[in-house]
């Protein structure tokens, strides 16, 4: 089970959450809404929906036969490439309010290269001038091809030590920058991701992941023999599995390949976001790393935490993901914080059996099933506008008007925390320290109330600074005062004494 530590802290909030509702209350743990979120403790509680399913559309509606085993989307304008990798082609899809239609199906090119055709392709990038890249990986190839359809560079294996000669080249997945450079992900092949300079040219792997290894595995190693360290596994970094670029040309990288293990202890990354360098920028300051389900049960046939397969970004940096073990899609801001989720395993509208593939065309959200063949679209509701609504009058400072849809957010659903943390964060911008630590507390947000309490505590030094000092001079005199006091009263009894027994002698 996920984060054994923060469980026990659930199992914990549970008791307290349980024995303070009155009877008749069910708990968090029993909801089974369309959408929900997580509390502090890690508890799932329900919430207006922030996204709904509007349409589902498949090969059959579009007039044309059924995709099969469909493995990816790419969006450029109001157009939607799928990879129909079983039936050997491109399909492109022209956008039109809610109107779906077939544009053109791309099966074949021209230009100089032995094979005209695609075979099993995986994946699809169309660059703003229109150039369509394919990774063919039938025929081991990357193609670059201009938007009527002609050869411009057919790119095979590179010639490179860093790739292992004995293993075929089998690209997956393909992003290109503003520059013309392509980035790859290929089978088998677990450095990190290739990059491609314009001209094709290889030149070499960016972003590889780190390699997590316990102790008592190296220990082993260490003291086998020869012949049992070649029988062991190697430590290698793990695959990723899919990739996206924004628009400000970060690439965003998912991988399902990690341990259980991993996420209890924190290490996991299912996504990280790369730099120029290939350094993992990704901001996780959510309090749980971004990989989906924070609970979870094993049944129905569904095991294990959350498997990522495909994540898509929007321009105010809120990404959203999809796990393809329980059908369900997962929206996180630009600090990492989970804004909500939604979905479910099934057939009905907005449930999935193997989400594949989700991407975006303004805030509508188009996700596709490898095994229905369908795409589902989803629009953004008034609950989720004004989340985003929040997020975006935050980030370009005008913390008033974020506050208010902060406020909003709440009158529609009081559980949602992230609503008190921004209201906070809004109040801190704004300087007015006491009441943001008024909503921190109620989150137990310690990180931003200790923020808060410094600015508290400097500001109210700063303005009662004349008091300040005269009390500190007083408390200085206080000493002085007191010692001349028990002097005088010293000198007072001596000279009473002294008075004393002169009358007797």
């Amino acid at each position: 089970m996920k984060f054994k530590r923060k469980i026990a802290a659930a199992l914990l909030g549970a008791m307290v959450v349980i024995a303070a509702c009155p009877a008749g209350v069910a708990s968090a743990t029993e909801v089974n809404s369309y959408t929900y979120n997580y509390d502090y403790w890690g508890l799932e509680y329900e919430s207006p929906d922030a996204y709904q399913p509007i349409s589902y559309t498949d090969g059959k509606a579009l007039g044309i036969t059924a995709f099969k085993q469909a493995q990816g989307m790419f969006v450029r304008d109001n157009s939607i490439y799928v990879v129909d990798t079983g039936n050997n082609r491109i399909v492109e899809i022209a956008v039109e309010g809610e109107t779906m239609t077939v544009a053109r199906e791309i099966t074949e090119f021209t230009g100089e290269s032995e094979v005209l055709t695609l075979l099993t392709p995986r994946d699809v990038y169309v660059d703003t001038n229109g150039d369509i890249y394919i990774t063919d990986q039938g025929n081991f190839r990357i193609l670059h091809l201009n938007k009527d359809l002609e050869l411009i560079k057919e790119m095979g294996k590179p010639d490179s030590p860093l790739l292992d000669p004995e293993n075929p080249f089998e690209p997956d997945k393909i992003v290109v920058d503003r520059a013309g450079r392509m980035f790859v992900l290929a089978k088998n092949v677990n450095k990190g991701v290739m990059q491609f300079e314009p001209d094709g040219e290889f030149v070499g792997f960016i972003g590889a992941s780190e390699v997590t290894v316990s102790l008592i595995d190296l220990i082993k190693k260490k003291f086998s023999t020869k012949a049992q360290r070649e029988q062991m596994v190697d430590f290698v970094p793990t695959e990723y599995n899919n990739l996206y670029i924004d628009s400000k040309s970060f690439i965003y990288c998912t991988t399902d390949n990690f341990a259980e293990a991993d996420l209890d202890a924190g290490t996991a990354k299912p996504i990280r976001k790369l730099n120029s360098l290939g350094g993992d920028i990704l901001i996780r300051n959510g309090g749980w790393v971004p990989s989906g389900d924070w609970y979870w049960d094993d049944a129905a046939g569904m095991n294990g935490p959350s498997r990522i397969v495909d994540i898509t970004a929007m321009d105010d940096e809120t990404y959203y993901v999809a796990d393809r073990i329980r059908g369900r899609i997962f929206a996180y801001d630009d600090q990492g914080h989970l804004l909500y989720c939604f979905g479910g395993p099934g057939n009905k509208l907005g449930y999935f059996m193997y989400p594949i593939s989700i991407v975006h065309i303004g805030t509508d959200l188009y996700v596709l099933d490898t095994t229905t063949g369908g795409i589902t679209r989803f629009a953004r509701t008034e609950f989720g506008n004004l989340i985003h609504s929040a997020l975006d009058e935050y980030s370009v400072g005008d913390y008033d008007a974020s506050a208010k849809h902060w406020e909003k957010v709440l009158a529609m659903n009081g559980n949602y925390e992230l609503a008190y943390i921004g209201i906070g964060r809004s109040l801190l911008r704004q300087q007015n320290y006491e009441e943001a630590m008024e909503y921190f507390k109620v989150m137990r947000d310690d990180e931003n109330y200790s923020r808060a309490w410094k600015y508290y505590r400097k500001d109210w030094i700063e303005n009662n600074l004349g008091y300040v000092i005269v009390v500190l001079v007083v408390l200085g005199f206080i000493p002085v005062i007191i010692k001349k006091i028990k002097k005088i009263r010293w000198e007072a009894r001596m000279q009473y004494e002294f008075e004393s027994e002169s009358k007797n002698k």
